[in-house]
């Protein structure tokens, strides 16, 4: 099919309906972590085990999602985007159902695990479908459907889940995504592009034993690693994940055919900018996620449920800035990112200069921005990662884009929350408490210097037209 064709094909308006499904199945994936993460100590006293098995519901998801992801790029090559994704979420959906009916511990956790699969791969293949049905001139806007779960999960996410496990059932942390799921499977069919096959691309066995070992032993380094890199069981495997992972590049920049993982994307300038600025947002953004809530909740004593709804007007600040991103487009993306960090820096200072108490207002103000910032930020960046790809470079772009949030996130969030412990341990009282946590907002500010100058080496990307030649949408 010729180009032309497909444009006429993919209009504005069966992109809106392409992305609120894509959305559908997106937001499960990404709310999940965080509704099940505040029920990990009534799940524990429902099973009867210890908190440090229980902690085994989150990590067992969370390695299988980091595994799966390199996957992604060669299955939507071999099997078509559409097809991939609707298994995906067709494996997300069983084990949400074999999870709220789990009859103990050990259940759970494998019936996570299971549930980790489908996710890993859910929003890989939203990013390749979005990217190649939109192409360069719609994709910011296409971009903003995964925006906004993305940023509202961390604070939607505990108030879903601390009303589900105090007013229902904890059967339901499950079940919930079972609705959203079905009406996703239902209308794919309808709205989501035709596949696209390569049959004859054989896996890339090699790279697999290389990279997706590599991933899981890192990720389970990282969050071991809570209360200081030194142990053995935190630095061990993330040593072990490393060079595993260094070994796979070694081994993709030489093999003749197609890596699992496509390296040599990382190259070109704005994806591989795109992608330094999305790692080191782990330490500033992303850390900065977790260390709000342990704010409210260690340092000032509110619930889960309270600290869920404090934390509101971050998520606000980015629907507003979703809210009027038509009207900046025509600014420079160096300019709008780095005005995004800013941002975010600028939202963070009224909380390193709050104690135990007070400064309510200026909290919430100060979330607010920071939450237009991530927007303004991240949302241009994703878009400058894919817009210069060729649409065959997209499906293997996004397994590598992804990899990148997965690692940079929780290992961000981890340096971080190291920092906060080795700060209070340094003395006790509620004033050496509020001291460690000023510091440790500080060192947030001082790490998103890093993204804010990155920003000004972007390049903007120039006219181009769409990249969805062989799309066709049923």
């Amino acid at each position: 099919m010729s180009t032309d064709t497909a444009l006429e094909t993919i209009t504005d308006r069966r992109l809106n309906a392409l992305s609120i499904v894509l959305l559908l199945g997106a937001v499960t994936s990404i709310l999940d972590t965080t509704i099940v993460n505040v029920a990990l100590h009534p799940l524990s006293e429902i099973f009867h085990a210890s908190v440090a098995a229980t902690q085994w519901v989150s990590s067992g998801y969370l390695l299988a999602l980091a595994g799966v992801i390199p996957l992604t790029g060669w299955a939507v090559e071999r099997f078509g985007a559409r097809t991939v994704w609707m298994t995906a979420i067709a494996v997300f959906l069983l084990g949400s159902v074999l999870c709220g009916v789990a009859w103990n511990l050990p259940s759970l956790i494998g019936f996570r695990v299971l549930q980790g699969i489908g996710g890993g791969m859910i929003l890989p293949v939203t990013l390749t479908i979005l990217t190649q049905a939109a192409g360069p001139s719609r994709l910011s806007k296409a971009m903003a459907a995964i925006m906004l779960p993305a940023q509202l999960a961390p604070i939607l996410g505990p108030v879903i889940g601390g009303l589900i496990i105090t007013s229902i059932n904890w059967n339901w942390l499950f079940f919930v995504n079972v609705p959203l799921c079905i009406v996703a499977l239902a209308l794919a069919p309808k709205f989501l592009p035709s596949d696209v096959r390569h049959p004859g691309h054989p896996l890339d066995w090699r790279g697999f034993l290389l990279i997706t070992p590599g991933l899981i032993a890192l990720a389970y380094g990282i969050s071991n690693a809570a209360q200081g890199f030194d142990a053995l069981d935190a630095w061990l495997p993330m040593a072990v994940g490393a060079v595993l992972i260094v070994g796979f590049v070694w081994y993709a920049l030489r093999a003749r055919r197609s890596p699992l993982v496509d390296v040599r994307v990382f190259a070109q300038r704005s994806f591989g900018l795109a992608s330094v600025i999305t790692f080191v947002s782990g330490f500033s953004s992303f850390a900065s996620m977790f260390l709000l809530p342990v704010f409210y909740q260690e340092l000032r004593g509110d619930s889960a449920l309270t600290t869920g709804l404090l934390l509101i007007p971050q998520g606000l600040g980015t629907i507003a800035f979703l809210g009027v991103q038509g009207r900046l487009k025509q600014l420079d993306p160096r300019i709008l990112v780095a005005g995004g960090v800013a941002l975010t820096m600028i939202g963070l200072l009224p909380f390193v200069f709050s104690g135990s108490s007070g400064n309510d207002v200026l909290l919430l103000v100060g979330q607010f921005v920071r939450g237009f910032g991530i927007g303004a930020s991240m949302l241009p960046i994703m878009t400058l990662a894919f817009a210069g790809l060729a649409r065959a470079e997209v499906p293997r772009a996004s397994a590598a884009f992804n990899i990148v949030q997965r690692v940079g996130a929780p290992f961000g969030v981890t340096v971080v929350a190291v920092i906060l412990q080795a700060l209070a341990a340094r003395g006790s009282g509620a004033a050496h408490v509020t001291a460690a946590f000023q510091t440790t907002f500080w060192w947030v500010i001082a790490f998103s210097l890093v993204p804010l100058a990155l920003a000004f080496l972007l390049r903007k990307p120039a006219p181009a037209a769409p990249v969805v030649d062989e799309l066709v949408l049923e």
